[in-house]
């Protein structure tokens, strides 16, 4: 049996990478800085809480990081720790930049230092790329261009999993993951806001949806399927780096219109933008390219976003949000 060590387990893509892990018989063990009940509702919701090892591990500790790594001693590990919340490291970029780059590094110096035979997938971002052009799309070898302390801190992030995997031969890649949704997605994220107000609206208990910028545009999967990129990227016989996205980008004013047509609403009618404070800087467009994660990891998204939207509606109205 092997065992998989999911570093910020607690998350979305850590409940689905563990039900997906779980599924192949894998042993699983789970970190979080808050083990309590109430922050790994996503393990309960998609009932493997009882089924994961739980440890409470500060990751921003080298010495808390060895400890787990020690006491585990995991044949992967997937690192999906970190402040995940682009607007938020405007106003957190100490902690955002420790909780990412700093704890990548102290996984690395863990494996170093124990000398582990182990692989590690460390979840990077979309954002590291800044701006795309449907004509020049994103791929593994686009510059860096970062506009956020969160982007900043995934390329760090991404440096460093670079210079341990040349200087030390660690097995050791990086996944870089455009925006993917599903039910569980934190609610303080744009597509959560969007098809929480338009079911509220829906079922009579808002009057309108307030958003502020509606001309960005992303990449939206879904987030189920990418942690099965990211277990396939581990399962190669050498390390490398990959794009994990769908290929095809919407602006946010025409995620927002699939869920208001899906409920058969008129966004004209309920959505309202506000003139809200800008961030200091901000990633107007990101397209992507996965050619190379379609032809070596014979990895594709199945789901549009015209699906994701469906399904997260879906799932909304089923639980009575």
């Amino acid at each position: 049996m092997k065992k998989a060590l999911i570093i910020g387990v607690s998350g979305q893509d850590g409940a689905y990478l563990s039900e997906f892990l779980l599924n192949k018989h894998y042993k699983v063990t789970g970190t979080s800085r808050n083990t309590s009940p109430a922050n790994l509702q996503n393990l309960k919701k998609l009932k493997i809480f009882d089924h994961i090892t739980i440890e409470a591990v500060n990751i921003d500790d080298l010495q808390s990081t060895i400890n787990v790594l020690k006491k585990t001693r995991p044949d992967e590990i997937y690192n999906l720790a970190g402040q995940s919340s682009v607007g938020l490291s405007f106003e957190q970029p100490l902690d955002t930049l420790s909780s990412i780059a700093i704890a990548t590094l102290n996984i690395l110096e863990g494996i170093r230092i124990l000398n582990l035979e182990t692989k590690l997938l460390n979840a990077g971002s979309s954002e590291c790329f800044g701006e795309s052009s449907l004509v020049s799309p994103i791929t593994e070898e686009s510059p860096f261009e970062p506009k956020s302390p969160y982007a900043i801190a995934k390329a760090t992030a991404h440096w460093l999993i670079q210079n341990y995997r040349q200087s030390y031969g660690i097995f050791v890649c990086t996944a870089h993951l455009f925006n993917h949704e599903s039910p569980i997605r934190g609610d303080r994220f744009v597509t959560r806001k969007i098809i929480d107000g338009v079911i509220n609206i829906l079922q009579g208990k808002q009057k309108q949806l307030r958003l502020g910028n509606m001309d960005i545009i992303r990449d939206w999967g879904w987030a189920p399927e990418y942690v099965k990129g990211m277990w396939k990227i581990l399962q190669l016989d050498k390390p490398d780096d990959f794009i994990l996205a769908t290929g095809k980008s919407t602006s946010l004013a025409g995620f927002s219109d699939l869920a208001f047509k899906y409920c058969q609403l008129d966004q004209d009618e309920y959505l309202k933008t506000d003139d809200h404070k800008p961030r200091p800087t901000e990633l107007m467009a990101s397209y992507a390219n996965p050619q190379k994660a379609n032809k070596i990891l014979n990895w594709k998204a199945k789901f549009q976003v015209e699906e994701v939207v469906k399904m997260m509606i879906e799932f909304g109205l089923s639980r009575g949000a």
